[in-house]
């Protein structure tokens, strides 16, 4: 009898997948107030990512509401933490930039992306500016135009309208909060940040009717050449640290596979749900939504509502 020849054929080379995904979260920390690190840390572990956090500055409160802080700068020390990263190898599934110190930092964050970030990661900026048509009280107009430098190593951004204006040298649209922004100058800004260098644009608080009562979430692939919409429900009150909490949620859905639409979805409503949970209660917008009471709804399943505006041939 004959027995053929075995044959063993190469293996192909298997690609790595963490046991728990990564994220440098390079934020400030504030002590008090429900934004920042006291978000991002709590929020990706809740659903299964480790953060490494890479802090910006420390604050005795965040800046929105509060007068008389505390700021310590944190600019000296980011370049040696990081160059500690890059001799233990450390490699992050996703560099997540919000709140900057400094100007400076902006390279830092840079460097993170370039040094740090594994092949086909998400290089996630927040571009931390303003908002309601004006700079926070720690930004001036050289760190907007080093986040105009930042966003052009990013894959994904997340200004709200005040931002994406900043980035794009716009007035502020202040009468679009009573009238509505239309939808054709929505779809230029968002192809033009994307012409900026990151892949995807997400704008957030985009006023589409009278009043603010119709606002939303739009976004644009512009590999796809897709744009997408979530509505957001409409609650009378201005919570600091939801931008914070919106892109947190953002990211690490699509570090766990969801679509784009989805993550949007899952991070607008998640925002609703904490909105909601503290609108109720007497006490000062300035302290953030109720975190602690709605993390357990970042497991739970999710409703969608996203559409999708339109696809570009």
């Amino acid at each position: 009898m004959v027995f053929p020849l075995s044959i063993t054929l190469p293996r192909p080379e298997r690609t790595m997948v963490p046991a728990v995904p990564r994220v440098a979260a390079i934020h400030d920390l504030s002590g008090f107030g429900r934004t920042s690190l006291t978000v991002v840390i709590p929020i990706f572990s809740s659903m299964g990512i480790q953060v490494c956090p890479l802090p910006t500055a420390v604050l005795s409160t965040h800046t929105s509401g509060f007068a008389d802080f505390r700021f310590v700068d944190l600019t000296s020390s980011m370049p040696g933490f990081l160059e500690h990263w890059k001799s233990l190898g450390l490699r992050f599934e996703a560099v997540y930039s919000g709140f900057l110190g400094s100007a400076a930092q902006t390279e830092v964050v840079m460097d993170c992306i370039q040094s740090c970030l594994v092949p086909g990661g998400i290089a996630m900026v927040d571009p931390v500016l303003g908002d309601n048509g004006k700079l926070d009280p720690t930004m001036t107009p050289e760190m907007v135009e080093s986040m105009r430098q930042l966003i052009r190593h990013a894959s994904c951004i997340t200004p709200n309208l005040t931002e994406a204006a900043l980035l794009l040298k716009e007035p502020y649209p202040f009468e679009a909060e009573q009238t509505g922004l239309d939808i054709a100058l929505v779809r230029d800004w968002l192809f033009r940040l994307t012409d900026n260098g990151p892949e995807t644009a997400v704008v957030t608080s985009v006023p589409l009717g009278p009043g603010r009562r119709n606002t939303a979430v739009v976004a644009y692939q512009s590999r796809r050449k897709r744009f997408w919409q979530v509505p957001c429900d409409y609650v009378p009150a201005f919570f600091p640290g939801t931008g914070d909490t919106f892109t947190s949620v953002l990211t690490a859905c699509l570090l766990q596979g969801d679509s784009l639409p989805l993550a949007m979805d899952r991070a607008v409503q998640f925002v609703t749900l904490g909105i909601r949970a503290t609108f109720g209660h007497d006490v000062p917008t300035r302290e953030g939504i109720f975190l602690e009471r709605v993390l357990a709804a970042l497991r739970a399943p999710v409703s969608t509502h996203f559409t999708l505006l339109e696809e570009l041939p």
